[in-house]
């Protein structure tokens, strides 16, 4: 009878410890089940976890990629997954704005250039008249028109010549034979006044540089033009040239 109950007692101990660890087991699946159910990334938080211990650094950001950000909520505040906020955003490379590499590509406020000299009636602006490429009259006075290329002096650049006091001169033209040069051509209101100028080499001193993206921007419909496409091409290539070169950044986003 005591061989019996001995049995009796050690079989019933099994079925309790086999009962505990179904009842642990079906605890710590339904545990699973409804963490995986709140998890941020679409796949079982299990498969999720042994993923990240797989990776031994973080994974950087990349360019082009739609990210997804939640808020978290405060402290003490109940869980609800409809309070959860949520945004999305797309990180793009990091670039220069257009207007700062301008003024960054240019350091030099001084410097000796060739220039010539046009005016309002020759045959090759006769079609203009008096309208520069901006589309304002042409200049002479205390402040005078000048013509250049545009991926070298952008439009606004302003400069003086040496020697002529009181005389700002604003690149508000461009001309076909100045492009690919460092050649200015400067507005003279008669023939004469520009046979007289000539061809001159002086220094310059720059007060301001123009903008990069009102030259772009002033060019952007006129791109049938050779002479265009090639200022838009020098421009685009300073632009690249300008950027920060390769090694880590700090990103922002915007969300």
């Amino acid at each position: 009878m005591s061989k019996i109950y001995g049995r009796f007692v050690c079989n019933y101990k099994n079925i309790a410890m086999y009962n505990s660890r179904l009842i642990t087991s079906g605890l710590c699946g339904v545990l699973l089940t409804t963490l995986s159910a709140c998890a941020l990334p679409k796949q079982s938080l299990l498969t999720y976890w042994k993923e990240m211990r797989s990776k031994s650094a973080v994974t950087p950001l990349q360019t082009g990629v739609k990210y997804e950000v939640r808020k978290a909520l405060a402290t003490g505040v109940p869980f609800r997954p409809s309070a959860i906020k949520r945004y999305t955003f797309v990180l793009d490379d990091p670039r220069v704005p257009v207007m700062l590499a301008g003024t960054n590509l240019h350091r030099n406020s001084q410097m000796r250039v060739r220039t010539t000299a046009y005016t309002h009636d020759e045959s090759d602006h006769i079609v203009y008249g008096v309208k520069n490429a901006i589309g304002t009259n042409l200049r002479f006075g205390s402040v005078r028109s000048a013509a250049a290329d545009w991926s070298r002096f952008p439009v606004g650049t302003q400069f003086r010549i040496a020697g002529q006091p009181g005389v700002t001169y604003v690149v508000d033209d461009y001309g076909s034979a100045l492009v690919g040069t460092g050649t200015i051509d400067l507005y003279k209101p008669s023939r004469t006044m520009m046979d007289t100028w000539g061809v001159r080499h002086v220094d310059i001193e720059v007060i301001k540089w123009g903008s990069y993206e009102r030259s772009m921007e002033l060019m952007r419909d006129r791109t049938k033009w050779r002479h265009v496409r090639a200022m838009m091409e020098g421009i685009e290539a300073r632009l690249r040239t300008a950027r920060t070169p390769t090694g880590r950044m700090p990103f922002t986003a915007a969300l």
